[in-house]
């Protein structure tokens, strides 16, 4: 049996690790620099638990586009270039990823992860009756504005077997709400599902407390890792030395500052902005789960709130709210669906998304023999949170994975 695993990071990545290494009768000691956990990424993104749509934003034609984007005034990419090598580094390699073939092998990835994802939350909900999260299967509709991208999505479906196209009537049919809205057509998959990401966290914690596995140690900063003779041996957390058996670095956005010599840990934060809307009895907000594909804006129904998700900004490592972007956000959403919620009671956020230039996280054993990665999951991070614990608890405790780990792994020196 693996011995006890410290994990950095108290995010929905850093948590489902524990659940499921716990669940595996393994201890766990939990680290979050932050006093409470789940409360920056992971605590107001899209909650569309989006696992067969899993394209990475990598892809042939994006740059074109984003270059398109960037001279409009309602764009949803922002870039800030910054005297920083690690965003044009990220950039090089993202420009590099942008290529059909590399897009359709990393979304094949991605899509297995997210099954896997799937599955593994599934049999949680099951075997040990976790709920309290707002979950639901509601299906997913991506909405097209131009018939160009329509026809596109239509001959790239990442699994015909379990996606429909729908045109416009179609669409108005199987969701009300959009009977104004301005589609031309939908790619529908009706297993998609959606739920409360931070409520989701709150309820690992206290399973994690009750099985008396799990040492939690918040509002602690790791200010750097020992480590010789191939392993890590120890943590630093100011003055405070915490030796460790078993390490994972799971810490979103802040991760490459933890890495050791020979390591690459190409992430870089993916700022986006989330409103929450109140829903009441006058509103007409959708059941099913939307993404606007042309104005890449998600709109999710979770419990009796509407949470309205958008924006890439690649602007250095700056969480503040915009007013510009949210308002874009609010005028476009308001848009689209009118009567979907109270907009002038919405609560803003911003989260700093850790993403890889491929889209594809980065899970596994590193060059130091007791060190291992769950990062690098981008927008995907709840979508993906599961099924990544799950193979992490796996490769820790000497089992075969459960799923084929090519372009999962990270690269070793």
């Amino acid at each position: 049996m693996a011995q006890r695993v410290c994990i950095i990071g108290g995010g929905v990545i850093g948590l489902t690790t524990a659940y499921a290494l716990v669940r595996d009768g393994i201890d766990v000691t939990l680290i979050e620099a932050r006093d409470s956990f789940a409360s920056e990424t992971s605590f107001a993104n899209g909650g569309q638990l989006s696992y067969r749509y899993v394209a990475p934003l990598a892809d042939a034609g994006v740059p074109l586009q984003a270059l398109g984007w960037m001279l409009r005034g309602d764009s949803p990419l922002k870039l800030r270039p910054r005297m920083d090598p690690a965003q044009w580094r990220w950039m090089a390699a993202f420009l590099a990823a942008c290529r059909r073939s590399v897009n359709q092998r990393n979304g094949a990835h991605l899509l297995r992860l997210a099954l896997l994802s799937q599955a593994t939350l599934q049999g949680w909900r099951d075997e040990d009756r976790l709920d309290g999260f707002d979950w639901r299967r509601n299906g997913k509709l991506v909405t097209f504005r131009e018939a160009a991208s329509f026809e596109h999505a239509r001959q790239g479906l990442a699994d015909p077997r379990q996606q429909q196209v729908l045109s416009r009537a179609e669409c108005a049919q199987l969701e009300p709400a959009l009977a104004e809205a301005p589609f031309v057509g939908a790619i529908y998959t009706p297993d998609e599902e959606v739920a409360d990401c931070h409520a989701f966290c709150q309820q690992l914690v206290a399973r994690l407390k009750a099985s008396g596995r799990c040492e939690f140690l918040p509002g602690r900063t790791v200010t750097g890792i020992r480590h010789g003779d191939g392993a890590v041996q120890a943590i630093e957390m100011g003055v405070q030395v915490l030796p460790v058996e078993q390490l994972v670095i799971a810490a979103g956005h802040r991760s490459p500052a933890l890495a050791l010599p020979g390591m690459n840990l190409p992430l870089y934060p993916l700022k986006g902005y989330s409103l929450t809307l109140p829903i009441r009895t006058e509103h007409h907000a959708p059941e099913l789960s939307i993404t606007d594909y042309n104005r890449k804006i998600v709109y999710a129904r979770i419990g009796a709130q509407l949470r309205v998700a958008a924006m890439v900004d690649i602007v250095g490592f700056d969480p503040a709210l915009d007013p510009k972007r949210l308002a874009l956000i609010k005028r476009q959403a308001q848009e689209t669906l009118p009567n979907a919620g109270d907009y002038d009671a919405a609560i803003a956020w911003a989260g700093m998304r850790p993403a890889t230039p491929s889209g594809v996280p980065l899970i596994g054993a590193t060059a130091y023999r007791n060190l291992w990665l769950n990062l690098g999951h981008g927008a995907l991070g709840f979508t993906l949170a599961c099924g990544s614990a799950r193979l992490l608890s796996e490769l820790i405790a000497r089992r075969a994975p459960s799923i084929e780990m090519q372009g999962l792994a990270p690269r070793v020196a």
